[in-house]
């Protein structure tokens, strides 16, 4: 697809001969170099002091050279999420054959969200020379057309036309040496992978392990797939140095539906090794990841025992106890101690157990949920559940009104005495074991000290060891209060009953409405560029649930209080739940005949030229002309969208392209309402702030501003 796109583009080049911007040929048929646009091109032999020479009946090696501007790029035979490699068509004459081009080791080329593999700078392509054994000795011309693209916040297509004289000998010749661009680049082309050394892989539904054995420990490596939408190209390769040899894992392409039967690829170990293999990719279970991706420091996670990763978690959950998030409830279930202390000792007791048991069933639960959806392939941590908007929302509002409760507004247990906080201020042996398992709900945005080490050590580890780990977690979290039970006589060391409690827990009542504003933060940071809507709607929810708190107070213990907070309480937690309604723009495709109609409306026009390998063109689009901000703003001023899909050569949209004093993509034109206005080209690489400007100031007819 990619190579009869490229076709397509060099042919359509060809073939267009009036319009001022069409792809303009540089060279006159000799080697070069030549200047393009942003880069020069140059046929070479490996004596570039001398006329090339091949054996009749040998081989010699020619190589393409081409020299870019700073911060522009050609690609890989596989260019990444956009772009493509660069061609040579050769007129040859009989008895001479030239092999395809070898490509060297790409670099990744990152932009934004996409990743592009190709070359910066410099970069010699070598390709294979041969003579025809009863070929007559004598000068010879080779006649290539080269074409190429090269990218930078724009991409251009170019070519030239080149040439080179080459003289068949009767030989035999003698090996030349490899020196110069060319030289370098052939012995840094990949090997096929040596009989010494094998590879494997396997693949599940979100990840493929590359599995490569040398018989050394290597240290770094990078994986290039000489085959599309096979990996998620700008996601993070693991790497895993191991004692033979190196593991690479792989987040499958997105668009992948199957998983791949064999991996042709490109593995390069440093600048000057690379391997080239092919491979059957069996499907399995990956194991769990046990070191972080590349670059990051995996020495912690390497050096924890499982004992040691027990010990770490009992002291942090211990710790656990003093965290913003958790005191509150601690507090709560301290006050209950002191009013308590006049029980029996089996009682109190009792309460501690169905404490523990509230916490520790609570960690098992959510640690059941996190195996089995890591089994499913979802790479999750320690407070996955805060990934989620509504988890987040609802964690907040709960916070919230506990603070309402503890700041006096009203009291818990004489209205909702069935209802989330009501139960855990519920008497008996139910009240603590909800009062455990309101602990750990508030404690999971908390990370306290030591817990860290412990928790990354666990969640790589069989389920038996999470399950281990995170026990003594849960026993460190509840340990305090545990142990303040069992040993009933340890409560006379708190202070006695008194008007002090009441100011302690208004007191406490700040840390939750802090911890409320942190979680809101959190909720609107995960919607992004919605984030700011989203956060006034988590905050009317705290105001409805004032009001649903206010009516508790003022009918304590009474139906007509109970019923409008539970009215009040249910459309509050509604309100950060609620989906907006996204309004989906569509853009008609471009053409002579759709702008002339487009601008017969009398409304303003934009047009999008853009091209499926021009990397730019893909970020603008996502970061900014789909975006929520922009998108209204198109909608609200009536915009005609045009989109001028220049993928492939297109002698019309190129001609458009002239007409505005451009020869590339991305561009992108407004056209102000009427006959006669003049279009406002805007800048390549686009801000939202760009486009909205420009969309309200071109919503107008010229003049009337």
């Amino acid at each position: 697809m990619k190579g009869l796109l490229a076709a397509g583009l060099v042919m359509g080049a060809l073939l267009a001969t009036g319009a001022r911007a069409q792809i303009v040929s540089v060279g006159n048929g000799g080697p070069g170099p030549v200047k393009a646009e942003h880069l020069t091109a140059e046929l070479t032999g490996l004596n570039p002091q001398g006329m090339p020479k091949v054996a009749v009946g040998g081989e010699t090696k020619l190589g393409l050279v081409l020299t870019m501007e700073e911060h522009w790029h050609v690609y890989w035979i596989n260019a990444g999420d956009s772009g493509e490699p660069p061609a040579i068509k050769w007129t040859l004459p009989e008895g001479l054959t030239a092999g395809p081009l070898q490509f060297p080791p790409p670099t990744r080329l990152p932009l934004g969200p996409l990743m592009d593999f190709g070359y910066e700078d410099q970069v010699a392509f070598p390709l294979t020379l041969t003579a025809a054994p009863g070929m007559k000795p004598g000068k010879q011309h080779l006649d290539a057309q080269v074409s190429w693209l090269v990218c930078s916040s724009v991409c251009l297509p170019g070519k030239a036309h080149l040439g080179i004289d080459v003289e068949v000998v009767p030989g035999p010749l003698a090996e030349a040496p490899l020196v110069g661009a060319l030289g370098s680049a052939i012995k840094n082309l990949p090997q096929p992978l040596p009989s010494t050394m094998s590879v494997k892989a396997v693949g599940d539904a979100k990840q493929i392990l590359v599995t490569l054995k040398t018989g050394t420990k290597e240290q770094d490596a990078e994986l290039y797939p000489y085959d599309q939408d096979v990996i998620a190209n700008a996601a993070m390769q693991g790497i895993e140095s191991l004692p033979d040899g190196v593991a690479i894992r792989l987040d499958r392409a997105a668009d992948s539906t199957a998983l791949p039967k064999t991996l042709h690829a490109l593995v390069k170990l440093s600048s000057t090794e690379a391997y080239d293999f092919t491979v059957p990719v069996t499907e399995g279970v990956l194991p769990v990841q046990t070191v972080a991706p590349k670059k990051s420091d995996s020495s912690q996670a390497t050096d924890v025992t499982i004992a040691t990763a027990v010990l770490l978690a009992l002291l942090g959950g211990l710790l656990l106890n003093l965290m913003p998030c958790v005191f509150p409830v601690l507090f709560l279930k301290g006050l209950a101690l002191v009013h308590s202390s006049g029980e029996e000792k089996e009682r109190q007791r009792a309460h501690g157990l169905m404490y523990t048991l509230g916490i520790v069933l609570s960690f098992w639960a959510m640690v059941a949920v996190l195996l089995v959806l890591r089994a499913g392939g979802r790479q999750l941590g320690w407070g996955f559940q805060l990934q989620s908007p509504g988890f987040v929302a609802v964690l907040a509002a709960l916070v919230f009104f506990l603070g309402l409760s503890l700041a006096g507004q009203f009291e818990f247990g004489l209205s909702l005495t069935s209802a989330g906080g009501g139960l855990a201020q519920k008497q008996g042996l139910t009240g603590s074991f909800f009062t455990g398992v309101l602990a750990t709900v508030v404690a999971t945005p908390c990370m306290g000290p030591l817990m860290g080490t412990a928790v990354g050590f666990a969640l790589a580890q069989p389920a038996w060891q999470t399950f281990l780990v995170f026990t003594a977690l849960a026993i460190g979290l509840a340990l305090p209060y545990l142990v303040l039970t069992i040993q009933p006589q340890w409560t006379k060391l708190l202070p006695k009953p008194g008007a002090w409690m009441e100011t302690l827990k208004q007191a406490t009542s700040v840390m939750l409405f802090g911890t409320a504003i942190w979680l809101t933060w959190v909720y609107g940071q995960l919607y992004g560029k919605d984030g700011v809507d989203r956060t006034v709607a988590l905050l009317v929810c705290f105001l409805v649930l004032a009001i649903a708190g206010w009516a508790l107070g003022k009918w304590p213990g009474q139906w007509k209080g109970a019923i409008t907070a539970i009215v009040l309480i249910a459309l509050a937690i509604a309100l950060p739940l609620r989906k907006p309604t996204v309004e989906t723009l569509k853009w008609e495709p471009w053409s002579p005949e759709s702008f002339a109609a487009a601008r017969a409306t009398g409304r303003p026009v934009f047009i999008d030229f853009t091209a499926a390998w021009c990397l730019s063109c893909q970020v603008n689009e996502k970061a900014v002309l789909q975006s929520t901000g922009v998108e209204k703003d198109l909608i609200k001023k009536h915009y005609v969208l045009l989109k001028a899909d220049w993928t492939q050569y297109d002698p019309k949209i190129t001609a458009a392209l002239a007409e505005v004093g451009r020869s590339g993509v991305p561009t992108y034109v407004i056209y102000p309402p009427g006959k006669v206005s003049n279009p406002d080209v805007l800048p390549e690489l686009l801000t939202k702030s760009i486009v909205m400007t420009a969309v309200e100031k071109d919503a107008k007819p010229m003049g009337s501003n």
